[in-house]
């Protein structure tokens, strides 16, 4: 371990100065200063102790990026990907899973306030002017979630000072999709300012139903915001942000691949079980055949920022009340015959409060002191039902009774937390730099979840509801859906205590951070840090057994040292950060083969790896970006993970495997991405713009766990574009291509439920989430 250390520090040192001297022999250009306030302040990207990626909102617009999924191609060690059940977001291969009762790994923010809950992560991007990744644990700061990183999205505030605004509208030929948005920014006097944004957009998708003839994920997605900025006194402002956000799918990205085992095999089961109606398409090619899938959320935020100077210092309050709704229907077996269907939905309240308290800079000390306050309340209610046109009754004999039947899981979660923090900087010269700061944190929560068998009174999916009447006394359904399918309910369970669990929980941290830098001339600052992170623990929202409930408390022990340096006479520079990061506690959850997934605490797991970002304007027409990104993560004690289909497990008594000295699913070894700009003037008036980006990955697992199945190769991604504009910014006119090489990536993937079940245990099926192939847009952007 400490051999690698010092190869891996090594390699980044040596290759400074090669990097240097190229920049010194060609460059011509100047480049533009990137401003972020990672730190809660104002400041050059340069002048930032952490590893920080930064998407501009031109590139945003330029790279036809709409979500954070876009975003993980330019940005190394950092992957959204979204599943049946949820959004993953992952940085340097550590994330959350799949489970309604997890924080988020990634703390992920919009204009300071927390989005905690994996499905705000599908919010659309929105006048938005800078996306900041943070990774490495952000403790102090961001709270104590961000164990993995923070994602801080900033929206553009009303300006007192100017009308401006943009009108875009986009086509895509391969998804017959269009997007139109929009904002204008209008002063009200000298003090007050309006900023008004819209976007709408519709999209038909790149699946191809074949049962259902229609193509899939049809997106039909709205946003509104209006933005005011009163600046009361030249010391006192206020900006009020108000905002609607209603997005919806119909079908999924995702189709059956992969057979395994037989015969019979899965397709034969499913043959035979429908007497010859249903043939299932097992190859991975953009075809899937399902009953139907939809899914509609809607999120609302208010959120009031105040900022006001107090002689050299900055008192700023962010009050935020953010709430969503969110239901769901899924053909959760994922093919055409009728099997399963499921019904979810989930309401989610939470309201903040923030106090900082900021010195001004270039003091002895600087300093950043703060309090923060939030509760949050969830309710999550989920149907799985067998309706009585399940193929169940003549394909399983014994499930007779359930035929009819559902499962309702019933799901509360609330929270109350508080924390102070503090960081401060002493400037021990004019080179060198010494910041500690800390966060305490408290938080209690209480959860609940029911499971009951209820009687569907011959209603058929597909259901837009969760709610019926429990089945009596005399039913053997109960004994069924424990025998067959392992869910314990509150009517039969296999230890008899029935399934309606409550509990309570509290737990406190204290987090520190050091970080020292040093500016060995006036175009390089060295720094390194060492930081402490921590994840709540919380209540199981997804297991069907009584016996797993409540999961703790993830840690975290970072070490980082990294180099950020101006080169070639500031027409280039050069980011470098290695890491190696210790958890204890690990969350994981896993699929348990049927129908339900557990969470588990891995013991123990590192992370350990080196980025490097640079960009350089070669000329004044020619930009040059580059980023790499090598991450090693290995389980260091992982005893008690599930086994995938076939795999002879390591502890027969538990039937589970052990997967310490493995890596996790989402850990490419190595993320890299190239990209270049080449401006040619035309006329006087119209300039033309060529763009090429490169966005690579090595192979990764895509399933917890490390199924040989569910493996995405390597792969190269190409994005180009061609700009034609008007040199005064007034207009352009984009042709955008999105994976030119045609790449099928796999973003997710797991058995196919009940594959294994209907083929008695001979053989199995999976399921796989994949991006879309190549695809072309034109975009049109006028500016105001």
């Amino acid at each position: 371990m400490m051999k690698f250390r010092k190869n891996l520090l090594a390699a980044s040192i040596a290759a400074v100065p090669a990097l240097a001297l190229t920049g010194n022999v060609m460059a011509q250009g100047m480049l533009e200063e990137v401003i972020v306030t990672a730190q809660k302040r104002s400041e050059s990207l340069s002048d930032v102790p952490i590893s920080v990626n930064v998407v501009g909102g031109e590139q945003i617009s330029n790279g036809g990026i709409t979500n954070l999924n876009d975003l993980a191609d330019w940005v190394p060690n950092l992957s959204m990907n979204q599943t049946g059940l949820g959004t993953n977001v992952t940085i340097r291969g550590i994330s959350s899973g799949i489970n309604p009762a997890f924080e988020q790994s990634v703390g992920m923010y919009v204009d300071d306030v927390f989005y905690g809950r994996p499905q705000l992560a599908r919010v659309p991007y929105l006048d938005v002017n800078r996306v900041e990744v943070l990774r490495g644990p952000q403790p102090i700061l961001f709270g104590k979630n961000a164990i993995a990183g923070a994602i801080s999205a900033v929206t553009n505030r009303a300006a007192t000072d100017v009308v401006e605004g943009f009108a875009e509208a986009s086509y895509n030929f391969d998804q017959e999709g269009y997007e139109v948005q929009g904002a204008v920014n209008i002063p009200i006097g000298d003090t007050f300012a309006i900023r008004l944004a819209g976007l709408k957009r519709d999209e038909d998708g790149y699946y191809d139903n074949t049962f259902l003839d229609q193509t899939e994920s049809q997106l039909d997605h709205e946003i509104i915001r209006a933005n005011i900025q009163w600046d009361a006194t030249d010391n006192l402002s206020f900006n009020l942000k108000i905002e609607n956000a209603d997005f919806t799918t119909e079908g999924r990205f995702l189709e059956i691949i992969n057979p395994v085992g037989g015969p019979p095999t899965y397709a034969d089961a499913l043959l035979a079980a429908t007497g010859g109606a249903v043939i299932l398409d097992d190859k991975q090619d953009f075809k899937r055949q399902s009953n139907g899938d939809s899914d509609e959320t809607e999120v609302d935020n208010i959120t009031l920022t105040i900022d006001w100077d107090i002689g050299e210092h900055t008192l700023t309050s962010v009050t935020s009340s953010l709430e969503y709704d969110y239901f769901q229907n899924c053909d959760c077996d994922f093919t055409s015959a009728v099997i399963i269907e499921t019904a979810g939905n989930e309401n989610y309240e939470q309201f903040s409060q923030e106090f900082r308290f900021a010195s001004s800079t270039g003091n002895t000390i600087d300093y950043i002191l703060g309090a923060y306050y939030s509760d949050y309340d969830i309710d999550n209610d989920e149907l799985l039902a067998i309706d009585a046109n399940s193929i169940l009754a003549a394909a399983v004999p014994a499930a007779a009774p359930v035929i009819g039947t559902g499962n309702t899981r019933l799901y509360t979660m609330s929270s109350e937390q508080w924390s102070v923090f503090g960081q401060f900087t002493w400037n021990i010269s004019d080179t060198l730099r010494l910041t500690l700061g800390g966060r305490y944190s408290d938080e209690d929560k209480e959860g609940t979840r029911n499971l009951n068998v209820v009687d569907l009174q011959g209603q058929t999916g597909p259901f837009d509801q969760t709610t019926f009447p429990i089945v009596d006394g005399t039913s053997f359904a109960p004994l069924v859906y424990f025998a067959g399918f392992g869910i314990d309910s509150e009517q039969f369970s296999g230890n008899g205590e029935g399934h309606n669990l409550a509990a309570s929980r509290s737990e406190s941290k204290f987090t520190p951070a050091v970080n020292v830098q040093w500016d060995i001339s006036n175009d390089t600052m060295l720094y390194a840090s060492y930081t402490e992170g921590f994840k709540a623990g919380g209540f199981d929202a997804r297991s069907n057994l009584n016996t797993n409930f409540e999961f703790e408390e993830e840690f975290a022990e970072s070490y980082e040292a990294g180099a950020k340096m101006s080169l070639a006479d500031g027409a280039a520079e050069l980011n470098v950060a290695v890491y190696y990061t210790e958890y204890s506690d690990l969350q994981t959850s896993q699929f348990d083969g049927v129908l339900g997934f557990n969470v588990t605490n891995a013991s123990s797991a590192t992370t350990q790896g080196i980025e490097m970002e640079g960009r350089w304007q070669a000329t004044d027409s020619l930009y040059l970006t580059g980023a790499v990104g090598y991450l090693d993560f290995e389980f260091d004690n992982f005893d008690i993970s599930q086994c995938y289909y076939g795999e002879t497990p390591d502890n027969p008594e538990t039937g589970l495997c052990d997967r310490t000295g493995d890596t996790r699913e989402y850990a490419p070894e190595l993320t890299a991405n190239l990209g270049g700009a080449y401006d040619i003037e035309i006329t006087n008036n119209i300039g033309l713009t060529f763009g090429l980006d490169l966005a690579y990955s090595d192979d990764y697992f895509v399933s917890p766990t490390l199924d040989p199945n569910l493996k995405q190769d390597s792969f190269v991604k190409l994005n180009g574009r061609i700009v034609v504009e008007d040199l005064d910014g007034t207009w352009s006119l984009a042709l955008i291509a999105e994976n030119l090489t045609d790449e099928e990536i796999m973003t997710f993937g797991n058995q196919a439920p009940l594959s294994t079940t209907l083929t008695g245990g001979a053989a199995t099926a999976y399921y796989a989430f994949y991006e879309a192939p190549s695809n072309v847009a034109v975009k049109f952007r006028y500016n105001f």
